[in-house]
Formats: structure tokens, sequence, C-alpha cells
């Protein structure tokens, strides 16, 4: 079992930056592929982007392509999200999901096994 744990959330304003981090615990997490996915208020969740085991090849939704970079550390058992440039259109619960090494980065949110609880991210215009 892999246990995720989201952190970094807050309030920022329109234009400003928040790095989330997600911790593994449980188990090491460095083959597994990582995404994060948010949820908006009355919308559907939705992929933000995700990264392989070795950072080498990430994926990224078009929405936050250019604004948003995902890295990892796995000695640290961590995956983190840069958030830049932030619009009031990225405010949404955010999850980390950890996901089988064969795994494609493009690989939807049904596929992941393991998910966090979540941080609010909110962005005021």
């Amino acid at each position: 079992q892999v246990q995720l744990v989201e952190s970094g959330g807050g309030l920022v304003q329109a234009g400003g930056s928040l790095r989330l981090s997600c911790v593994a615990s449980g188990r090491t997490i460095y083959m597994f592929k990582m995404g994060w996915f948010r949820r908006a208020p009355g919308k559907e969740r939705e992929a933000v982007g995700a990264i392989n085991w070795s950072g080498g090849s990430t994926h990224y939704a078009d929405s936050v392509k250019g604004r948003f970079t995902i890295s990892r550390d796995n000695a640290k058992n961590t995956v983190y999200l840069q958030m830049n440039s932030l619009k009031p259109e990225d405010t949404a619960v955010y999850y980390c999901a950890a996901g089988r090494p064969s795994m494609k980065v493009t690989a939807p949110s049904g596929m992941y096994d393991y998910w966090g609880q979540g941080t609010q991210v909110t962005v005021s215009s």
C-alpha cells in the first residue's frame, strides 16, 4: 500500500506561485508513475499532468502547459507541482496519485491506484 499526503496549498493572488508537495509512505514510489489532478467546484476531476519514474518524461494538460512543472525526488519519496502565473480558474482541490510503472504518462485518472486526500488551492483575482 502507498499513502500519499499533499501539502502546500493555500490562497494566492492571480499571477502568483505555489509549490505543492506529495509525500509518499508505505513503500517506495520510485518506479511509480505519479500524476496530479484537480477538481474545481462544480466540475469533474481533470488531469493536470504526470511524470514517469525518472522524471525524464512528463505530460501536461493544455490549460497548464508552460505554467506548471512536475518534478520528483525519489530519494525523498516526494513529487512536486510548481505552479506559476496562477489564474483564478486554477482554483481547485489538487490531488496527487500513484500508478503502476507500465502506465503511460497520459493515462486517465481511472488507472491510478493510490490517491492523496487533496490540498486546496485558491487563486484570487
